[in-house]
């Protein structure tokens, strides 16, 4: 979905949806009062981007109403194409904006890595595989990242890796949209907002199915402690008193010129976030691509704009949700190196 300034248009809605659910044969009298109906009220409201809509769903009418309005006027002005997906547990909020569209992973293929290596040694790893696991999320180290992709693949063809254990996790987790790639260009795994909000969903859940408990703290506890400068992204605003964790992603698909006009060597910014700790406990994935360099100017300006356009959403979905302390009294990342050419992570 392109946003473009010029053609983009704003538009909201709100609808409510009622799930009823009614006894065979209700009792007469005052019997009848202690089987009465649920009523479960689940309201949508959506707002319209382009040819588009974000669209939440929540128990609270006005946070729906808030969110979309939020998120669409953050992304409306924006020319990169982006994907979100939100799930607040507390207020039973989601929200969606071409959620479902696969895009180039970048690092944020490393928890997917990190969850199909825990699922694989049953959350016992060897003092090497921590080593590497730490390295590739805390520092999104890209050799760690390829070790640990290979030990999860099948070698009989060492120039085509198939990842038969990083598909063995996304079966498992559930996550069908996700397509690893088989020639070991782990960085090229097709993702959706939609897969990675489930990934997190299973990180930060009570499932004990897929990893156990101490699997799940494991791999949040890797994300909480990523380097000071790779917290940029969807912790743009959040809650102060909320635990963050975060793995982001960025890749320069085609740097020296693409075939494709779409691509002209632009970035790929992503970015995904689960805040817990105290009362917080939602979610945020947000995938951005086509996030372009403008003739004459430096390759890191496609970099730097794909994290506006995502700490935009941020800022409009944690101060939806807590406006009392986003974004006045909000997290501030650190922001990279505008002078720095970014490699790709």
């Amino acid at each position: 979905m392109c946003i473009n300034k010029k053609t983009s248009k704003l538009g909201i809605g709100a609808a409510a949806v009622v799930a009823v659910s009614l006894p065979a044969i209700a009792p007469a009298g005052a019997a009848a009062l202690s089987h009465a109906p649920v009523v479960r009220l689940q309201t949508s409201a959506k707002a319209k981007v382009g040819s588009k809509y974000v669209e939440c769903f929540s128990s609270d009418g006005k946070l729906a109403e808030r969110l979309s309005r939020d998120i669409a006027k953050a992304l409306k002005s924006r020319t990169s194409m982006a994907s979100v997906a939100l799930h607040d547990r507390a207020t039973k909020t989601t929200c969606t904006f071409n959620a479902h569209q696969r895009q180039d992973s970048a690092s944020v293929v490393k928890p997917i890595v990190l969850g199909a290596l825990l699922l694989a040694k049953k959350g016992s790893l060897t003092q090497k595989e921590q080593t590497l696991a730490r390295k590739m999320i805390k520092n999104s180290d890209n050799e760690a990242t390829t070790a640990l992709w290979r030990q999860l693949s099948d070698l009989r063809d060492p120039k085509r890796p198939d990842p038969v254990q990083i598909q063995n996790f996304l079966d498992a987790a559930g996550m069908k949209e996700t397509v690893p790639d088989k020639e070991g260009s782990w960085g090229l795994t097709q993702v959706t907002a939609t897969d990675l909000a489930k990934l997190l969903k299973l990180f930060t859940g009570t499932d004990n199915s897929v990893l156990s408990r101490q699997a799940r703290i494991y791999a949040l506890g890797l994300m909480r402690n990523v380097q000071d400068d790779q917290r940029w992204g969807t912790p743009a605003g959040a809650p102060e008193a909320s635990t963050i964790q975060v793995k982001n992603g960025w890749l320069q698909r085609s740097p020296d010129g693409p075939d494709n006009p779409f691509d002209r060597g632009d970035w790929k910014v992503n970015s995904m976030g689960a805040f817990t700790g105290n009362h917080y406990n939602y979610d945020l994935v947000v995938l951005t691509q086509n996030n372009r360099v403008p003739a004459n100017r430096a390759a890191h300006t496609g970099f730097i704009y794909g994290i506006d356009t995502i700490e935009r959403v941020a800022r409009a979905v944690h101060h939806g949700l807590h406006p009392d302390q986003s974004p006045a009294q909000g997290y501030e990342p650190l922001r990279p190196d505008a002078n720095l050419r970014p490699l790709n992570g």
